[in-house]
């Protein structure tokens, strides 16, 4: 099992940036796949980026295309995901998530929140306009 714990969140101006982490606890991180998920007042929770268990596979949302980068060091446990080019739109609580994986599946990304078995408690981004 592994716990997850972000940081990072704040308010920020529009066209601002910002940089979460992802910090893991308990078992080693490497074996998980890692997303990003958002979740807005009053609207369904979004993916916003995924890394897989090697690094070498990302994805990401049409919304954060080109604006926000995902990327992992699993030395340090961590999974980053910074924002550049911040909108009114991005604002959300901002979640974490990881799914253990084997070896087959060392490259491959994960974009469904079902898929997902840890969760982290959230951090804000509130982005003015």
């Amino acid at each position: 099992q592994v716990q997850l714990v972000e940081s990072g969140g704040g308010l920020v101006q529009a066209g601002g940036s910002l940089r979460l982490s992802c910090a893991a606890s308990g078992r080693t991180f490497s074996s998980y796949a890692v997303g990003w998920f958002r979740q807005a007042p009053g609207k369904e929770r979004e993916f916003v980026a995924a890394i897989s268990w090697s690094a070498m596979s990302t994805y990401y949302s049409n919304s954060v295309l080109g604006r926000f980068t995902i990327s992992r060091d699993n030395v340090k446990n961590t999974v980053s995901l910074q924002m550049n080019s911040l909108k009114p739109g991005d604002a959300a609580a901002y979640y974490c998530a990881a799914k253990p994986v084997t070896h087959k599946w060392i490259n491959y990304y994960f974009i469904a929140d079902l898929e997902y078995d840890y969760w982290g408690q959230g951090t804000q981004v509130t982005v003015s306009s």
